[in-house]
C-alpha cells in the first residue's frame, strides 16, 4: 500500500485536490492507497503536552505511515518552506521506524513559478536525516491555481502526464526496494 500525505491542514486546499488526483492515478495503476489528510489531525496534537504523551486519536495517522510500503508527500510551499503542520506531523511519528529505509516520493505545488522547489528540497533533508529511501523523480507544479479546474481536476495535460510517469516509476522503485508486488493486493 502507498500512503499519500496531503501536507497541509488548510481547508479546501489545492494540496488535498492534487493528493486526491494522485490517489486516482495509483488506483488506475492497481495500487492500493491510503490518504492521510492533515486537515483531519486531532486538535489535541497541537497541545504542548502531546510531545510527552501522544493522543490516542493520532494512532490512525501513525499506523498509516508504519503500514505503508511507500509514502508520497504532497506539499505546498508556504513562505519558502513546507507547512508547519507537516513538520508537527513528522515530529510526532515514531522514531526511527516511521521513515527508516522507507521509500518516499515528493510532489510540490505552489502559486509561484518554482512549484515548491524549496519546500521539497527541505523535506528531502528531513527524510534523508531519517534514513528514508528518497525517490529522485520529483514533480513540481508551479502556478497551481491555473492548473486545476473548478471541478478539482487538472486542466493541464503536462501536469497529469508528469504525475502519471512519476507514479508508475515510483511503484517500480517501491517494489524493487521492498521485494513486493504492490499490484497483487486486493483493492477495495
Amino acid at each position: 500500500m502507498i500512503t499519500l500525505i496531503s501536507g497541509t491542514n488548510r481547508p479546501g486546499s489545492n494540496t488535498f485536490k492534487v493528493t486526491h488526483l494522485l490517489a486516482e492515478i495509483y488506483r488506475e495503476l492497481g495500487v492500493p492507497t491510503n490518504l492521510l489528510d492533515l486537515q483531519e489531525l486531532p486538535a489535541e496534537l497541537f497541545l504542548p503536552t502531546s510531545y510527552a504523551k501522544k493522543p490516542a486519536s493520532f494512532a490512525p495517522f501513525e499506523v498509516g505511515v508504519l503500514e505503508a510500503s511507500g509514502l508520497v508527500i504532497v506539499t505546498p510551499e508556504y513562505n519558502g518552506s513546507f507547512p508547519g503542520v507537516l513538520k508537527l506531523f513528522i515530529d510526532h511519528l515514531k522514531f526511527p521506524e516511521s521513515f527508516e529505509a522507507r521509500p518516499v516520493c515528493f510532489v510540490g505545488l505552489a502559486a509561484g513559478v518554482w512549484g515548491a522547489l524549496r519546500a521539497v528540497e527541505q523535506l528531502q533533508g528531513v527524510f534523508g536525516y531519517r534514513n528514508a529511501h528518497i525517490f529522485p523523480k520529483r514533480v513540481f507544479l508551479p502556478g497551481i491555481n491555473g492548473m486545476l479546474g473548478e471541478d478539482g481536476q487538472f486542466n493541464n495535460a503536462d501536469a497529469t502526464k508528469r504525475l502519471r510517469e512519476q507514479s508508475t516509476d515510483y511503484v517500480a522503485f517501491v517494489e524493487k526496494l521492498r521485494g513486493i508486488n504492490l499490484r497483487s493486493a486486493v483493492l477495495p
